[in-house]
């Protein structure tokens, strides 16, 4: 099953889901209006609600709250997106300006607060508490992969297991609430549920090691931002801490000399992207995300065949394949 296939399938369901970002995103504050609209209209992959949409009907849920619910999940991420852009001083996201470029940081952090509470609005009206402590603890465990990374920032010690775990909490977590909500609407078995979990949670670590890849190896009007950011940003992620590792001393000061400078004054961004090819650590970081897609699809051998099963056993090969 190809990408187009797996989105098909939850085609319908992820039109509704536009649908109730369109409807809770308006307000009568004609400014929260128009930057909802701008942050809307920014478009994403919506993998998120679609995995939401796709464990429920691999587990016979059908009902209207897996769309609401796909509307909060999409608006935490969004809300996370914005308050990242601000702390990373992100002047565009999605091959346009960002929204803080756009408004200002004042003016984005209170949108990105709005989101939340809209997002929290929504999924307390469903009056399902299991659901809602799943998504406030992911929200605080994201607050708490920032709050890290900013610790962290500027280091060059970060080690691999600091950084997976600011990944799970950051990224992993969200993904992980999504498969396992799907499996509370169709009300099966906490095993089940526990299945559903990690399978969330090892595509989501995948898909954070992409990231960290794409970073290095793509280019800027492929990804929609700048390449090369996160170590401009003060950030280690996985090619360099492998970098670290397992080169020189005078790559450890090339590194260290981005990280005094906050960017690319005395080295250039291309020295840095030759190195991580040169000792191939963006190929190690990949083989560890094939890992995670392969301990992902184990989990779905627990439910029955089905074709929202097929989609589900097909996203994480969608995700590590992804140029974006």
């Amino acid at each position: 099953m190809n990408p187009q296939e797996i989105f098909k399938l939850v085609e319908e369901g992820l039109a509704e889901v536009e649908r109730e970002l369109e409807r809770h995103s308006h307000s009568n504050v004609q400014l929260v209006d128009r930057i909802s609209r701008y942050i809307q209209d920014s478009g994403g992959k919506r993998i998120r609600p679609a995995l939401l949409l796709l464990t429920s009907q691999m587990c016979g849920y059908q009902g209207p709250v897996v769309y609401r619910l796909g509307a909060v999940v999409e608006m935490i991420h969004a809300a996370t997106l914005v308050h990242d852009d601000i702390i990373d001083d992100a002047k565009v996201r999605r091959g346009r300006p960002s929204v803080n470029a756009q408004w200002g940081n004042e003016i984005t952090v209170l949108m990105g607060d709005w989101l939340y509470m809209t997002a929290f609005h929504l999924a307390l009206r469903e009056r399902h508490f299991k659901i809602l402590d799943i998504l406030t603890e992911v929200t605080r465990k994201m607050i708490e992969g920032e709050l890290i990374q900013q610790d962290l920032n500027g280091s060059m010690d970060v080690t691999e297991e600091q950084h997976l775990d600011i990944s799970m909490r950051k990224t992993a977590f969200l993904f992980s609430a999504c498969a396992q909500i799907g499996g509370i609407l169709s009300s099966v078995s906490e095993q089940h549920q526990e299945y559903l979990d990690r399978y969330g949670l090892n595509i989501g670590i995948a898909f954070q090691m992409v990231d960290d890849v794409l970073d290095f190896t793509s280019t800027e009007s492929t990804l929609g931002k700048p390449v090369v950011s996160d170590l401009k940003e003060g950030k280690l992620t996985l090619p360099l801490i492998y970098l670290m590792q397992e080169g020189e001393p005078q790559h450890r000061e090339l590194v260290r000399t981005v990280l005094r400078e906050n960017g690319f004054g005395s080295v250039n961004k291309e020295a840095i992207v030759d190195l991580v090819r040169k000792y191939k650590t963006v190929d190690r970081v990949m083989d560890k995300a094939h890992q995670y897609a392969r301990e992902a699809k184990q989990y779905l051998l627990h439910f029955p065949e089905s074709r929202a099963r097929e989609a589900l056993t097909t996203i994480p090969d969608y995700i590590v394949e992804r140029d974006r």
